[in-house]
């Protein structure tokens, strides 16, 4: 798998960044799903590097220029709820593409730390021989990355796979290193010390999905 770590070069990324984590700013649900979006367009713009372009020829009102314009098929996916802002941001950006979204969840069996991932509600395209780009904000166990990755391909091979998460701890980067294919990329807004024993991650910012959207029962 092929890792690209965003935030080791400043950057107004980073400027972004902090703003989520803070816990004087990030109450502000708006501005919290604000500032993931921005991340998200921030990370589509250096996604889009990786992307394949076509000759094309522009008419303007004084003449003809040769340019370059994405030639690649897109599909956005994103896990709801949390990635929602983070996909409005890649769509800010990748205005042309296809849109899929999937629900994933821990279920806790027996109000305990361990659980199982529930992938369940899917509205998605064909997304054979595209480029697939999933998104969720936070990538902890990876546990839920990896179950909708497989549910989606059950549905085509896409061209192209990206990953794109804000926060991602190293235990989560390790697992989809061992169970998704070389050929995936993962993008990486912030690398993240840990996981604490409930599996969350340190220092983190919190839940995503409680932070943009209110909590939950």
């Amino acid at each position: 798998m092929q890792i690209h770590y965003l935030s080791e070069a400043n950057s107004v990324l980073n400027h972004f960044l902090g703003q989520i984590r803070n816990v004087n700013v990030q109450n502000d649900s708006m501005r919290f799903r604000r500032n993931i979006e921005r991340i998200g367009e921030v990370m589509a713009y250096e996604l889009s590097k990786n992307l394949h372009y076509k000759n094309v020829e522009i008419q303007t009102p004084l003449g003809i220029k040769k340019t370059t314009e994405i030639e690649d098929q897109l599909v956005l996916c994103s896990i709801l709820r949390a990635g929602l802002p983070l996909h409005l941001g890649f769509l800010n950006y990748f205005d042309n593409a296809e849109n899929g979204f999937v629900s994933a969840y821990r279920y806790h069996h027996n109000n305990d730390d361990a659980f199982e991932i529930r992938v369940e509600y899917q509205a998605v395209p064909n997304i054979a021989d595209k480029n697939l780009l999933l998104i969720d904000p936070m990538l902890a166990t990876g546990q839920s990355v990896v179950a909708v990755f497989n549910k989606l391909l059950e549905k085509g091979q896409p061209k192209e796979i990206h990953i794109a998460v804000v926060i991602a701890a190293p235990e989560g980067v390790d697992y989809l290193q061992r169970n998704l294919p070389d050929y995936c990329h993962l993008w990486v807004a912030t690398l993240d010390e840990k996981l604490n024993e409930k599996n969350y991650i340190v220092p983190g910012l919190g839940d995503a999905g409680d932070l943009a959207y209110g909590n939950k029962l």
